[in-house]
């Protein structure tokens, strides 16, 4: 079964960096749209960022002009370079696929409305 698998999560002090990365757990599967999204105890989840075929990229306002949102499309992996963290970015980041893709000659798959596991980045003060 195939998964998105983040890592890059931890523990930072405010001020600090770090990099998320997303890919699916089996390469032979593609995607062209990625979010990052993030949750907080008690809170709702809310969009961090968003990168999309052509590389265009969206941001929540709390995080512009402080995190990045990238791909390596040969590793078929998104990125998420968060710098200047501030403690309320504490929260548990989840990265989202529309659809997941695979094709094997005239044989094709659609995963649609793939989550992440999740990984929780805790920045102190």
């Amino acid at each position: 079964q195939v998964q998105l698998v983040e890592s890059g999560g931890g523990l930072v002090q405010a001020g600090g960096s770090l990099r998320l990365s997303c890919a699916a757990s089996k390469s032979e599967f593609s995607f062209d749209d990625m979010a990052w999204y993030r949750q907080a105890p008690g809170k709702e989840r809310e969009l961090v960022a968003a990168i999309v075929g052509d590389g265009n990229t969206n941001y929540g306002d709390s995080v512009k002009g402080r995190f990045t949102v990238s791909r390596d499309s040969a590793k078929n992996t998104v990125y998420l370079q968060m710098n200047s963290l501030k403690p309320e970015d504490t929260a548990v980041y989840y990265c989202y696929v529309p659809s997941l893709k695979y094709y094997s000659g005239s044989y094709s798959l659609d995963l649609i409305d793939l989550w992440g596991q999740g990984t929780q980045v805790t920045v102190s003060s």
